[in-house]
């Protein structure tokens, strides 16, 4: 029987304070400890990765928004980071062999960081002085996995350098893809955190277009990331992190999950600034409140009455038959006929068989979800699920929870998106989750009390 080899995570979001994975201590973020779902998620995690017979480690992928870079201050999401690390990864009993970390849109700076690093490595290294300067890359190759220069995040590797009973590792980085391939079987999976998915991600190439006619749409992942990079880095990544403007950004940013509050506090905008610039300066400020409550409110992630909205869909299938499949393509002749596509970002875990042009068959897509309560009630949609895939890369979603508004329906489930075909490491998995039992039904109990908490402690903030 199969055993697990990779395990995904994504959308954390370590360090905000809706995450159910930061702790609150009355009311406040406690970054010194980790919260009750944390420890239930690793006691999971435990017994799944003991149950591999060879007793092999898996790889972690943490595919994205794994810090709260936006939304938190960063030594509050770097010590929840080092919470995790510290309960998945303590010397002497490890539970994976390596972390590969793929940036996400709220912590798209670790991205910078490392590749300003990795091009300055190569600058020393490979060049004699004088050389011309190669211009800057924005993206890693797809397939890396056997990489031995596959770039290093020095800001997260540090931060397990000063974790208790951690023994030092390295964390590797891949962006904006990462893929694996299985030549025997021509099968890959593909991780990708989801955000150039939607089209608020490429604002930059779309105003490009509009201002400049006849431009064309980038068909590259690195030249999607060139043009669109500082606009992710400065809104996602960084201005939350701005001193008192950062924390107002947060209750910005947290009354946009409500329409009614956002447009209070949009209305408050324009008649400071007619109080402030006349009439003339508030009919702008008015468009522009119009503008702002159409597209700042309309994100796939507030959309909580569909998996996947039109849009969403139409950017999903725009990105694979596009610029992924032209990475792809770079490495090989054809299209794998076996292939995963594993991404996260909106928050609302699915595994659904999809057609896409060319690929020569239908692709196995998951959502890995996310661990972050965004409501003032819950929202079935929204929860969080582990990918998992064996040595063949065939994939399974151990959801872990969906928002439920009885504690009594919170339960652990293993879904796969098999088209029928039998999958023995969907049984596999099925075989070792009873979610009636522990640790899993004590982790269903600890979410659904965290969960509820979250939403009155954002409540009470957005109502403020």
């Amino acid at each position: 029987m199969p055993d697990i080899r990779y395990v995904c995570l994504s959308d954390l979001h370590l360090g905000e304070e809706d995450s159910l994975l930061t702790r609150l201590q009355d009311g406040d973020v406690d970054p010194s400890r980790p919260s009750p779902a944390m420890i239930g998620l690793a006691d999971c995690l435990r017994r799944l990765v003991k149950a591999n017979r060879d007793r092999q480690k898996p790889t972690l992928i943490l595919n994205g928004d794994i810090l709260e870079l936006a939304l938190a201050h960063d030594s509050q999401a770097a010590m929840v980071f080092q919470r995790f690390v510290e309960l998945i990864q303590p010397e002497g009993d490890a539970l994976f062999d390596r972390l590969i970390f793929i940036p996400g849109n709220h912590d798209h700076h670790l991205w910078e960081l490392a590749r300003e690093t990795q091009y300055a490595n190569h600058i020393r290294q490979h060049l004699a002085p004088g050389d011309p300067l190669p211009e800057p890359w924005h993206a890693t190759n797809l397939f890396v996995e056997k990489d031995p220069d596959l770039v290093i995040s020095d800001y997260l590797t540090n931060l397990v350098g000063q974790c208790r009973n951690v023994k030092h590792f390295e964390i590797q980085t891949a962006y904006p893809n990462f893929g694996l391939f299985r030549n025997d079987a021509d099968r890959c999976a593909i991780f990708h955190h989801g955000h150039f998915v939607e089209s608020t991600y490429q604002l930059m190439s779309t105003l490009k277009n509009l201002t400049f006619p006849g431009r064309q749409q980038p068909l590259q992942v690195w030249d999607i990331e060139a043009e669109n990079f500082a606009w992710i880095d400065f809104f996602w990544s960084t201005l939350g992190r701005s001193g008192d403007v950062g924390q107002d950004m947060e209750i910005i940013y947290e009354k946009m999950l409500d329409r009614s509050q956002f447009s209070r506090l949009l209305d408050t905008l324009v008649q400071s600034v007619r109080k402030r610039y006349g009439l003339r300066y508030a009919f702008a400020a008015f468009v522009l409140r119009f503008f702002l409550l159409r597209k700042l409110t309309g994100t796939e992630r507030s959309k909580a009455d569909t998996l996947l909205s039109g849009s969403a869909g139409t950017g999903l299938r725009g990105y694979i038959e596009g610029p992924l499949r032209e990475q792809i393509m770079l490495k090989r002749a054809t299209a794998p006929v076996g292939m995963t596509f594993v991404f996260g970002h909106t928050h609302k875990p699915f595994q659904q068989w999809m057609n896409f042009s060319g690929y020569p068959r239908a692709v196995s897509v998951y959502n890995s979800g996310g661990w972050v309560v965004e409501g003032e009630e819950a929202l079935p949609l929204h929860g969080g699920a582990v990918i998992l895939l064996d040595e063949s890369l065939r994939a399974v979603s151990l959801r872990m929870f969906n928002e439920r508004d009885n504690p009594a329906k919170y339960a652990v489930q293993v879904e796969a998106a098999t088209a029928g075909e039998a999958c023995p490491f969907h049984q596999q998995i099925k075989g070792l989750v009873n979610p009636s039992q522990d640790p899993w039904k004590a982790f269903s109990d600890t979410v659904a009390r965290e969960v509820n908490e979250r939403i009155d402690h954002l409540r009470r903030r957005v109502r403020r």
